[in-house]
């Protein structure tokens, strides 16, 4: 697992110009590049880093920073980033996947516009605290508390991350069900050890035993 920047499947994009320029000029111009990593602070915005054709490297940049490569950018609709992304990363500790299932396929997301928003999955970002000799002060491992984000090319030319409680998936060949989901909020914490009742036996046997513990107290 990565401590705060990841490399990610690299993105043919479009940055919004104004972002070089800390939103003092430039607006409504953009220039191509290639998104390629991102940094994860608890309690910011997953933060993504892009290289421009003249060479230059921009870190640090916000996912409304960017529109796809195909589109104008007077024909994409400006969004806010809280509307692109629900929340902030979780930890300093970001693992990507792309999920072979979820791969080129389409999906759509409920917006706080209540509005459904469709696009293709590109990657997922997950969250964790792998060190346990630092204090864990995030939420990334409680159960009822940890998202992720997946990433999605949105049909009308923006990025998108959302999670999975916000997400319908599209698989022609699967998802044949129309209902959304009305199942509840994940709290257990889910051991195999921390069963009390058994013990393995005490010997050097390569396949040992399995033994039920005696009630101490009879």
């Amino acid at each position: 697992m990565a401590y705060l920047n990841a490399n990610i499947p690299v993105e043919y994009a479009q940055i919004k110009r104004e972002y070089l320029y800390d939103l003092k000029k430039h607006h409504g111009e953009v220039e191509d590049c290639i998104i390629f990593g991102i940094t994860a602070i608890t309690g910011r915005a997953i933060l993504w880093h892009a290289i421009m054709e003249n060479g230059a490297i921009f870190y640090r940049l916000p996912i409304s920073a960017f529109i796809q490569r195909g589109y104008k950018p007077e024909a994409v609709p400006s969004k806010r980033l809280d509307e692109l992304e629900l929340w902030n990363s979780f930890s300093y500790y970001p693992a990507v996947t792309t999920y072979d299932i979820l791969e080129a396929q389409s999906g759509k997301y409920i917006g706080k516009d209540k509005k459904w928003h469709n696009g293709k999955y590109l990657f997922t970002i997950d969250f964790a605290h792998p060190e346990p000799n630092i204090l864990d002060t995030d939420h990334s491992e409680i159960p009822h508390e940890h998202k992720c984000a997946h990433i999605l090319a949105l049909d009308d030319g923006n990025y998108a991350a959302q999670p999975n409680n916000r997400l319908i998936w599209n698989i022609p060949s699967f998802t044949v069900k129309d209902n959304i989901p009305d199942w509840k909020v994940q709290t257990n914490e889910w051991n195999v050890e921390d069963v009390s009742q058994w013990r393995t036996e005490d010997t050097d046997n390569f396949f040992y035993e399995i033994e039920e513990k005696k009630n101490e107290s009879s």
